[in-house]
């Protein structure tokens, strides 16, 4: 909503601002949390860090567009839905894949 936010701060019309929450949505489709040692300092917050360079690229996309696009934002958070329903517990921020069951011994 960052992308949407931003896409609306810098003057887009509404469907550029729907545009822009869709196009930075559609990109954290599947995104596991599998936090390192039960921390959220690993992964996490650089994905944030970087789920924030994705909102301003989202909402820059969408300014340079009309507004126009393939996938409605409706349809992109019903895949969210789906995809989250579908994932393994074990990638839902208990530390039990992922990342956090691959961290080297040493």
């Amino acid at each position: 909503m960052a992308a949407a936010g931003l896409c609306a701060a810098l003057g887009g019309t509404n469907e550029q601002v729907e545009n822009a929450a869709e196009i930075a949505l559609e990109h954290h489709l599947g995104l596991t949390c599998d936090p390192i040692r039960g921390l959220v300092q690993v992964p996490c917050i650089e994905r944030n860090g970087l789920g924030a360079i994705k909102a301003v690229a989202a909402a820059s996309l969408a300014l340079h567009g009309d507004g126009s696009h393939i996938m409605p934002l409706d349809n992109c958070i019903e895949a969210m839905k789906q995809t989250g329903r579908d994932m393994s517990v074990r990638y839902k921020e208990t530390s039990t894949g992922g990342l956090a069951v691959n961290l080297p011994e040493c």
